[in-house]
C-alpha cells in the first residue's frame, strides 16, 4: 500500500494449493548431500508468495501424516528439522535474485540484492548467517539487511552440536549457535 514491493517465502505444505510452479528450480546443500528445490508462486493482496517445494516438506503436514509441521507430536522435533529449514533459508535467499515475478503492473522481473530480509523465529535463524558467509563474502547482497524477528521464544529449534556441520557454515559461526539456559 505504500508503494513497496514485498514477498514472504514460506515451505510449500499442502495448504498453498493456488500457487503455481514457476518452472524455477534450484540446487541446495544440506548436510552431504545437494537437493533440489523449485519454487512455487501466488500473487495475493499485493504481495508476491513465493512456496519452496520439496518433499522434506510436503511430507510432513497434517493432511499427509496426521502429524504437526514442526514434529509428530507437540514439543517433540522431527529429526531433519535443521536440515528442512536450512533448505528453507538458502531459498529463501536466491529467490529475490532469481525469480521472474511480474505480479502487478508497477513492478516486474526480479527483487534483485537491495532488499531487507525479515526472518521470523528459529526457522529462519540461518538466513543472516548464510547471507553474510555464503553471499556478502563474495560481494553480492551488500546493501541487503536483516531484521530477525521472534515470534514465540519458547521454541527455539535446538539440535546437537554434532550436527553443527549439517549447516555447512565456517567453524567461525559455531559459536554464535552457544546457549547456555540460566
Amino acid at each position: 500500500a505504500n508503494g513497496h514491493r514485498v514477498m514472504t517465502v514460506a515451505p510449500r505444505y499442502d495448504q498453498y494449493k493456488d500457487a503455481w510452479d514457476t518452472g524455477v528450480a534450484i540446487e541446495v546443500k544440506v548436510g552431504y548431500i545437494t537437493e533440489k528445490v523449485r519454487f512455487f508462486h501466488c500473487y495475493k493482496r499485493g504481495v508476491d508468495r513465493v512456496f519452496i517445494d520439496h518433499p522434506m516438506f510436503l511430507e510432513k503436514v497434517w493432511g499427509k501424516t496426521g502429524s504437526k509441521i514442526y514434529g509428530p507430536t507437540t514439543g517433540t522435533d522431527y529429526e531433519d528439522n535443521q536440515l528442512r529449514f536450512s533448505m528453507l533459508c538458502q531459498a529463501a535467499l536466491e529467490a529475490p535474485r532469481i525469480l521472474n515475478l511480474n505480479s502487478c503492473e508497477y513492478f516486474s522481473g526480479p527483487y534483485g540484492e537491495d532488499v531487507v530480509f525479515i526472518a521470523n523465529d528459529w526457522h529462519t535463524a540461518l538466513l543472516p548467517c548464510y547471507l553474510k558467509s555464503m553471499y556478502k563474502s563474495k560481494g553480492m547482497y551488500e546493501t541487503a539487511k536483516v531484521a530477525y524477528c521472534i515470534h514465540n521464544i519458547a521454541y527455539q529449534g535446538r539440535f546437537s552440536f554434532s550436527d553443527f556441520w549439517l549447516l555447512n557454515l565456517p567453524d567461525a559461526f559455531r559459536s554464535s549457535f552457544d546457549f547456555i539456559d540460566g
